[in-house]
């Protein structure tokens, strides 16, 4: 299991889905979609001990996560629950107003929350989204059009990126 699913709330829901990247795992409540993980070092995401499988309760999740990759959706209507600290949420809210196929920098991002000096703090926070894709953290790019970082890694941010076609962005990963 991977340290992140053993740190969640032991009451969820969860399904797995194939796509692009690996084995996508979506998690959440009755109502509500909370997480969304990567495969990470090669390994397929882990749920929690507790959690239950339930892969009907996400089809709309994944029908929509499929139409991404497919180039035939660009947003994502979904019921999301963002749990994190106020300042986390700011970040992650902001995010979801950046359209498909834009990027901006962290400090452009950081600007918009009303913390011209806080790019770094951003970045901590992106690095923390417990949704991407769906909150598209990867449309966030270092200073001078760097791919920057990302928790999932930085060749799936590329692969995203490309997907949505996003323009003024330097691909040079090594």
């Amino acid at each position: 299991m991977s340290a992140t699913a053993k740190n969640r709330r032991p009451d969820l829901l969860y399904a797995q889905m194939d796509s692009p990247l690996g084995t996508i795992m979506v998690a959440g409540t009755n109502s509500h979609l909370l997480y969304l993980d990567f495969p990470l070092n090669g390994k397929p995401p882990a749920s929690h001990p507790s959690w239950q499988h339930d892969q009907p309760r996400f089809a709309s999740a994944i029908m929509q996560l499929n139409e991404y990759f497919a180039g035939e959706r660009t947003v994502f209507d979904l019921n999301i629950q963002l749990e994190g600290s106020a300042f986390n949420k700011s970040v992650w809210t902001a995010l979801t107003q950046i359209p498909f196929g834009d990027v901006i920098t962290y400090g452009e991002l950081a600007g918009r929350i009303g913390q011209p000096e806080g790019a770094q703090a951003v970045g901590n926070a992106n690095g923390q989204n417990p949704l991407p894709i769906i909150v598209p953290c990867h449309r966030v790019i270092a200073a001078k059009n760097n791919i920057g970082g990302f928790t999932g890694g930085v060749e799936k941010k590329q692969f995203l990126l490309q997907l949505e076609k996003a323009k003024n962005v330097q691909f040079n990963l090594f």
